[in-house]
């Protein structure tokens, strides 16, 4: 899978900070996509918590692999069946206050028959979590509009904003 970009604490504004060499990062590993259904709208869920807007995912258990994390969380937080047109690309990011890295895998997947309703858990309602399908280009619009709130915030944002770009690339290029 392509490299796409590291996010680093300076790159976000957050501290002057780039990859550290004294900290020994704990591994997180995670599975996202850019969903599109039969009207080419793409799945984005809102985090009010956070005040941005993401692409559904999440972290990958570690009894799964990167497919079935992904196959996993889009059925959780999209409610769909999906299946895999592309590989979208992999993001790295460096936490340093938490010492995460955290790699992202994104695919560009096509919803499977019916959409369902999103199982979101307990801590995704508290946060605010709400499923939206809109076009690509209004994805995109919704995503510069945000002002993303808090450490955690600026990162799921600048990543998946990333991603959702890329996506439209590939969508351009083969679709």
């Amino acid at each position: 899978m392509e490299l796409l970009k590291e996010i680093t604490e300076k790159d976000l504004g957050i501290s002057q900070e780039t990859i550290s060499e004294t900290i020994k990062y704990k591994l997180r590993r995670a599975a996202r996509a850019v969903v599109l259904d039969d009207d080419n709208k793409v799945a984005i869920v809102w985090s009010g918590y956070t005040n941005h807007h993401k692409i559904p995912g999440g972290k990958i258990e570690t009894s799964e692999d990167v497919i079935e994390g992904l196959k996993r969380e889009i059925k959780e937080e999209t409610g769909c069946q999906a299946e895999t047109i592309s590989e979208v690309g992999l993001i790295i990011e460096y936490k340093n206050q938490f010492e995460e890295l955290h790699l992202s895998y994104c695919y560009l997947l096509k919803v499977l028959g019916e959409k369902g309703e999103p199982q979101f858990t307990a801590e995704e309602k508290e946060r605010g979590f709400a499923l939206k399908w809109v076009s690509l280009d209004e994805a995109i619009k919704l995503f510069e509009n945000d002002k993303p709130e808090g450490y955690w915030g600026k990162f799921m944002w600048q990543r998946d904003f990333d991603f959702l770009l890329k996506a439209k690339e590939i969508i351009k290029e083969n679709l």
